[in-house]
């Protein structure tokens, strides 16, 4: 039986993200993968938000995303599009980019950083005792580690051998998606009805001045509304077809479909993110309908919060307690993904009240202020953890300074690549001292002569010292007392060394 410090069950975003998280703290971790291949069929989730692309520049990997996306703004709520133009980040905007080539990505950093992907390997089990998981496979192999997650989808296998719950709301309306062949051409764009919402495109496309032009040729993707929720037998193209024909009057001669696959509006979550020793991230501790395009960032984004917080434990840094933080964090922010997108679901019935309430609430978005609060929710820029009374920007993002250093200027974020704590020293050089936690924590003196900005603040001055976690959230501000850094330290990074 061989044996790891961290087994993650799912090689979709959130575990190649988690993964990449531990590796660069040193941690032994392998992914189980039942895909034999990396090839993701379909076009699935479309795009990054602004948040998840601060998240991957702060490891030094955003740019490798960039090069293959297209730079658009993808918030949107009520059918209004939310810019973000103006807002105190490096990347007001969101990233079109289809959920295949993300993986694909996140595939290739993980695999530099030497972790192993077990594919065509499925977690089938496991049996949790007091020092680790055995961790059964689907061929009959079984792996031993001292700590399993669960990143294995909505049907999470791993959540349901926990026994952790996953109340919620059955859905209310399915969809179809798929790419096939078309002997007929549709108007390209979405186009809601008396039946539902129905849209046609192709995984080839450019955007020209916030307008989507896709490819003159090639298969059309398409999604349509079905009549009747909760089918559980794979989708075919008997019923695209006959979904087609209810929606729009014809099935366009649709035939030789590459995928075809179904998602609805069942909203989710678990009731614990954490039992023991088997932790839950992404999709097997949160399902919702995809309006906003949340579900792949929370899930980056659960992996972010998680990642540095087990390697400590997993090392032997940190106490477990530390893992109590990251549902007490994750599961508030998903919480209230789940609520927009009920919300954005029921802004989409195409009943005359529902069409004025969506006017209602279109309206207000076109005022400033109302605007910019769901313009920094969806994108992730204004997620505030609570970590307890003190300085307005305790628990909120720290936003990616140009500092003056002794070794000359540089961005803030790049303070971040190898994920370690930063003790950032606004004030005299040399003035704040860590020797306890000096293995753990990178001490940085610069200088900054602007005012920062946050989304949900506004402008106020620089302090004189903020101690930075790892996923980039501050854990103390410098008006606080010297004794409270300490504090800072020891609930963050573990335990002062002896001596």
């Amino acid at each position: 039986m061989s044996g790891h410090a961290v087994v993650i069950a799912g090689g979709g975003p959130t575990g190649l993200m988690l993964a990449g998280e531990l590796a660069l703290a040193g941690v032994d971790v392998a992914i189980v993968e039942r895909r034999a291949s990396q090839e993701l069929p379909g076009s699935r989730a479309g795009g990054l938000h602004a948040r998840t692309i601060e998240v991957l520049d702060q490891r030094g990997i955003a740019g490798r995303f960039l090069a293959e996306g297209q730079v658009a703004q993808v918030a949107g709520f009520a059918s209004v599009t939310l810019d973000l133009g103006g807002f105190p980040t490096r990347h007001p905007y969101g990233l079109a980019l289809w959920q295949k080539h993300i993986e694909r990505i996140l595939a290739g950093w993980v695999e530099e950083l030497g972790v192993p992907i077990l594919r065509g390997r499925e977690v089938s089990g496991f049996v949790q005792d007091g020092t680790g998981v055995e961790v059964r496979l689907a061929d009959g192999g079984t792996l031993r580690a001292q700590y399993l997650v669960g990143c294995d989808g909505g049907r999470s296998r791993v959540r349901k051998g926990a026994g952790i719950a996953f109340p919620g709301w059955d859905p209310t309306v399915s969809h179809l998606i798929a790419e096939v062949e078309m002997t007929q051409t549709p108007e390209f764009g979405v186009h809601p009805n008396a039946y539902g919402t129905h849209a046609f495109g192709r995984l080839q496309y450019e955007i020209r001045d916030g307008q989507v032009i896709y490819a003159d040729e090639g298969p059309v993707s398409v999604m349509v509304t079905e009549a009747r929720t909760g089918a559980t037998a794979e989708p075919t193209l008997g019923d695209l077809r006959e979904a087609l024909v209810a929606a729009c009057g014809t099935d366009y001669g649709a035939h030789s479909p590459a995928w075809i696959s179904r998602f609805t509006d069942a909203t989710r979550q678990a009731a614990a993110y954490r039992d023991r020793r088997v932790l839950l991230a992404g999709d097997a501790a949160h399902v919702h309908a995809p309006d906003g395009g949340q579900g792949l960032n929370t899930g980056v984004q659960d992996a972010v919060n998680l990642g540095w917080k087990l390697a400590q434990v997993a090392k032997g840094i940190s106490p477990e307690a530390l893992l109590d933080s990251y549902h007490a964090e994750r599961h508030p922010v998903a919480a209230r993904v789940l609520r927009t997108t009920m919300a954005a679901v029921a802004l989409r019935r195409p009943d005359e009240r529902t069409t004025a309430l969506r006017e209602t609430v279109a309206e207000l978005l076109g005022m400033d202020q109302p605007r910019r609060h769901f313009a920094a929710m969806l994108s992730g820029l204004d997620i505030h953890y609570d970590l307890g009374p003190g300085h307005p920007l305790l628990g909120r993002r720290m936003p990616d300074l140009d500092l003056d250093t002794a070794n000359g200027e540089l961005r803030l974020y790049t303070l971040l690549h190898d994920a370690r704590p930063v003790l950032l020293n606004l004030g005299p050089p040399g003035g704040i001292d860590i020797a306890p936690w000096a293995d753990r924590v990178k001490p940085v003196d610069a200088s900054y002569g602007g005012r920062w900005e946050l989304p949900a603040l506004g402008e106020m001055p620089a302090p004189g010292a903020v101690l930075i976690r790892p996923d980039g959230y501050v854990a103390w501000v410098g008006e606080q007392t010297r004794q409270g850094l300490t504090d800072a330290l020891a609930a963050w990074c573990g335990p002062p060394a002896a001596g």
